[in-house]
């Protein structure tokens, strides 16, 4: 009733205003520099709409109803959510509320704006078709045939992505890590808990939910590969998983997390140049040749942090509220994804 209402009110302003008028209200807004018009102008969006189009191959059973949102229009739709961190709600709210959002889509104040359910279908419906990771390879290889290839070495490191707390009892957590499902749950409370997170304590603080890695370039700052656990995998796990072959230098960049017999033997046995931070412990305290290392290696590493620290800078932390690992690929892949294309039209306007 809401919603109605204000397309309601919407349409009276549109009635009033002319084309002037609004060409006047993007012009003061450009000024301002919005970010979404460089987005708009440097990726060349219609290259996705064959891999998107895979989500239409299901015929429809009737031609009855509203004719579906383009392809192209929703997958900029999630662009717009994972780099501002809205719910799906607030996605549909702010795009009807703010011009910069309809010019980004396309969309003019008469024209219909998909609400909340439509969005998180279509976000189901690129988990179903793992169009995701598709999607993120594809605009690397714009990346790289833009010139801005991997170079200088690969940083490899792991952020947490917390989901809200499960309220379980010891015995329901210890048959969840087990694989099981506890058999007092009714399908409605089923649907409603994340049995795929896992706990991890980190420096003394108790964290719930999943991890994404990621392979960032040196030179660049962009994320080259990526994958998403739950928090109790070890960082080392996938470390030789996220290394690409295609950057420009052999060196590796990683905290002492990954440091160990077996991944030095793997970065032997690769031919990369391993820069792992040291540790040292109660029996073995660091050299001072040992800190000098660590603090050089540290400078080049910090560089990953930034990339972190941007994507909480624009989106703030990221809080899952998805159910199961298959939609924490897809909301997680999906906010590396915003966030190359973010990097890359910084790039291109540095350039």
């Amino acid at each position: 009733m809401l919603i109605s209402s204000f397309e309601a009110f919407l349409e009276g302003i549109m009635k009033q205003l002319g084309l002037f008028d609004w060409e006047k209200r993007y012009d003061r807004i450009d000024k301002g520099g919005d970010p979404l018009v460089r987005l708009n102008r440097v990726v060349a969006w219609e290259g996705f709409r064959p891999l998107l189009m895979k989500v239409r191959e299901k015929e429809r059973k009737s031609n009855a109803g509203a004719k579906p949102y383009d392809v192209v229009l929703m997958f900029k739709a999630l662009i717009i959510q994972s780099l501002y961190n809205l719910s799906d709600d607030e996605l549909e709210y702010q795009i009807l509320d703010r011009l910069t959002f309809m010019r980004f889509l396309g969309l003019g104040p008469g024209d219909r704006v998909p609400d909340a359910k439509t969005i998180w279908l279509f976000r189901e419906q690129l988990k179903e078709t793992g169009l995701v990771s598709e999607l993120f390879a594809m605009f690397d290889r714009h990346l790289q045939a833009s010139g801005f290839v991997a170079r200088k070495g690969q940083i490899v490191d792991a952020s947490i992505v917390s989901v809200p707390k499960q309220r379980n009892t010891r015995e329901e957590n210890a048959l969840i890590k087990g694989g099981g499902k506890p058999q007092g749950w009714k399908e409605p409370k089923r649907r409603q808990k994340d049995t795929d997170a896992r706990w991890l304590k980190k420096n003394g603080k108790s964290y719930y939910g999943y991890k994404n890695h990621v392979n960032v370039d040196v030179k660049h700052k962009l994320i080259r590969e990526y994958a998403v656990t739950d928090a109790s995998v070890h960082d080392s796990q996938v470390f030789g998983d996220l290394l690409r072959e295609d950057n420009s230098s052999r060196d590796v960049y990683a905290d002492s997390a990954y440091r160990s017999e077996e991944s030095l033997g793997m970065l032997r046995d690769r031919r990369y140049r391993e820069h792992l931070q040291r540790k040292g412990c109660r029996h073995r305290r660091l050299t001072s040749w040992e800190k000098r290392g660590n603090h050089t290696r540290s400078k080049i590493r910090s560089r990953i942090e930034h990339v972190f620290g941007v994507q909480s800078m624009i989106a703030g932390d990221l809080l899952l509220r998805t159910i199961g690992i298959a939609r924490a690929w897809v909301k997680i892949g999906l906010r590396n994804l915003a966030y190359n294309m973010f990097r890359f039209q910084s790039l291109v306007t540095v350039g």
